[in-house]
Formats: C-alpha cells, structure tokens, sequence
C-alpha cells in the first residue's frame, strides 16, 4: 500500500496547497474591496454657499480733482511792485497781504485832499463865529423893536411911529442876515463833507496798493517780480497782467459726468467714496450740486461731489475715481454671478444637494452688482452652488463639492 506525502514535520501536502490558495484568493478579495472603496465617488467641483449681505450697486466715474476756488490776483489801481511776500507753494490766509504797490499819484492826491479838507474846515469855522455875530446883533435889534413897540402901544403918541418902522425894519434885516449866514454855513459844513468823502475815495483807492487774498489757499502761479509795472485789472481794454494764482487746497471739487442712464439715482448729500489711485488712498465725499439738465452732446449731467484736503495731500489736476451708491440692499440673500447660467429668457443654477448629485434649479435674480445677484426665488439660504466650470456637468451627476473662495470684480465703471 502506498503511504500518503507528509511533509517534513508531518502536514499532508495536500491540506497545505488548499490552505494556500484559501489565503491567496482572501487577500485577492480585499484588495479588490479596498480599490474600491478608494474610487472617487464623482467630478470635484468648486462651490459656494448662497449666503445674506449687503448689495451695494455702484457706479464708478473717473474724472479730475480740481480746487473749489481759483482765481488771478489783479491789480485795482496801477503800481509798481515794492514789495513782493508770497512766491511759488506760499499758503496764505483770507486777507494776507501778497505784495504792495507803489503808486505815487495816489500819495499827492491824499496830501492835496488833507489840505482841502483843512481848508474847508477853516471855511465852516469862519461861518460859525459870522453866525455868533449876526446873531447877537439880531438879537439887540430884536429887544429894541420890543421895547418900542411895546411903549407905543402902552401910551399912545410918546414914541413916532417913524421911529418903530424903523426899528421893526432893522429887526428884520438883521433876521434875514442870521438865516443867510445859517445858510453859508451850511455850504462850508458841505464842503468839508465833499473834501472828506474825497479824501476817503481816495484812502480806498491807495489802499488798494495793498494785493491780499481773497481766500485762504496756495499760490500756483507767480506772474509779477519787484518793480514789475501792473496795470490795473478792470479795464478789459488793457492787457492787464496777474500778480498771482491762488488755489483753494483745503476742499476740491471732482466734477463727474453721470450717464443719462443713472441720473435718476443722483441725490443732494449721497455719500460718495473717492479714490486716488496715485496715493493708494480713499477719501469721503458727498453729492453737493448737481446742473439737474443732461448736456445733449454728451448725454450726461455735471455733477460736483465736494472732497475736504485738511492735511493737503490731494494736489490740483490728480486723476480720481467716484464710487457712488446707486443702490442699496441690507441683508439680501445673494448668489455670486459665477453661479448662474442664462439659457436665452431663462435663468439657472447648478446646485449640489446632500446626496451630491448635480440638480438644475430655476432662479429669480432681483438686484445685480458686478459680482452678487439676490435671489427672488430658486434658491435658499445654505445651498451650495456650483462655480466652478460647469460645461462638461450634467443633472443628476455625481460630485464632489469642494467650498472655494469667489473671486470680486470691479463695480461698473464710466470713462
């Protein structure tokens, strides 16, 4: 009889290759299980939560910081320039005297009005003391006249009446002369009123020698040196040169173009954010004036917004940019633009629900900004959109979402 194959400690061969080919065939099982537990479960895609904020629909218009005042500096009377106190980048205040001019006419014109006046002064004085004699004579006469008509009327016949005609007559002359020379009194009084207007006329004229600011601000432009001859600036016949620029720095003025198109939304006191690429800067402004008529040429209506330079960094002629608030929506729940497909009239959004699975859902947009759009209906509070690209994703697909951050885009903006 022929004995069975035992391995060298005693285990039937046959019992050890079964034994073998079980373990072979369990782990050929679990890697299997194991490959495909690891499989992905779909197409990784980019989404958002749709999520409340604030919509704020903006409208950017780039223009050009000019000074709320500017004006040249001209001359009243004509002089030469004796002294000159500003020059290039002087800050002065409202009523700093910028320079002085020599005007010599002036100076003998108030020297022969000081002599006028004391002449004239001289004239009421003499007619004053004529008054006080005239008058003290007119009243003796007048006290005579009394007397003699009283005792002709008293008795009868004592006194002529001769004698009482003549004293009523001087009595009246010397009456006629007081208001006469109450009269030439009055004409020296005039005078010396004449001669004092005169001479104040021509105070003003002098001081006018004196070229200040009209304004608080910073000189930009000098025109004029020492002994420059500056010809008085009020006759447009005359090429009348400036003595300075001056620039109010403290508040500017960006005038912007609104587009016929969002005039509707431009009210007094809108708050306005005002950016100078230049300096990397914000600053806060406000709609104050508006033309309230759009320019045919150009469709658009002038518009100020007033920005306040208390520590002098804007500087005239710097390029800015306008974000005015044309819209506003507290707590809207929104959507970022990324997420919604336009099939013609029709409006959608991919949504990944809890199972993963891609759905294709109906959207009502309300207000747009460059980047959000709120949501009328469609969508709720937490859905998770997709915003990623969404050309090769059909309904019903398995995903796998992954949250990802939603880029800004600029607000809408007007050259």
């Amino acid at each position: 009889m022929t004995k069975p194959n035992r391995s060298s400690h005693g285990v039937p061969l046959v019992l050890l290759m079964g034994c073998v080919a079980g373990f072979v065939t369990g782990c050929a099982k679990s890697e299997k299980v194991r490959a495909e537990s690891d499989a992905p479960a779909g197409i990784s895609v980019g989404v958002t939560k749709v999520s409340r904020k604030t919509l704020d629909r903006q409208l950017t218009v780039s223009s050009e910081l000019v000074p709320f005042q500017e004006v040249d500096v001209y001359a009243k009377e004509s002089g030469y320039v004796r002294d000159l106190l500003v020059d290039y980048g002087t800050r002065v205040k409202k009523g700093q005297v910028m320079a002085v001019l020599e005007i010599p006419e002036l100076e003998v014109q108030l020297h022969q009005d000081d002599a006028a006046i004391r002449n004239a002064s001289d004239q009421v004085t003499r007619a004053e003391h004529e008054l006080s004699r005239v008058e003290a004579q007119h009243k003796v006469l007048h006290l005579q006249f009394d007397r003699l008509n009283g005792v002709a009327k008293s008795k009868p016949g004592l006194v002529a009446q001769q004698e009482v005609d003549d004293s009523q007559g001087k009595d009246l002359a010397a009456e006629a002369q007081v208001e006469a020379t109450k009269s030439n009194l009055q004409g020296a009084q005039s005078q010396l009123q004449a001669a004092e207007a005169k001479k104040e006329h021509d105070r003003v004229l002098f001081d006018y020698s004196k070229l200040t600011a009209p304004f608080t601000g910073v000189v930009t432009q000098r025109y004029a040196n020492l002994g420059t001859l500056l010809q008085a600036g009020t006759n447009s016949s005359t090429q009348a040169m400036p003595l300075v620029r001056i620039s109010q720095d403290d508040l500017f003025r960006l005038v912007i173009p609104v587009p016929e198109s969002y005039v509707r939304y431009i009210h007094l006191g809108y708050p306005v954010n005002v950016i100078v690429p230049s300096l990397n800067r914000s600053f806060p402004g406000k709609v104050t004036r508006f033309s309230v008529d759009v320019k045919e040429d150009t469709r658009t209506m002038h518009t100020e917004v007033d920005v306040s330079n208390f520590d002098h960094v804007l500087i005239p002629g710097m390029y800015a940019e306008a974000a005015l608030s044309i819209e506003r929506k507290p707590n809207a729940l929104s959507v970022p633009l990324q997420a919604v497909n336009h099939e013609g009239q029709q409006t959608t959004a991919y949504v990944v629900n809890q199972a993963n699975k891609i759905e294709d859902r109906k959207v009502t947009l309300g207000l747009q900004t460059a980047s959000d759009a709120e949501v009328i209906a469609g969508l709720n509070e937490g859905d998770q959109v997709v915003v990623s690209d969404r050309s090769s994703l059909r309904p019903g697909e398995d995903v796998r979402p992954q949250v990802v951050e939603v880029l800004q885009h600029q607000e809408e903006k007007e050259e």
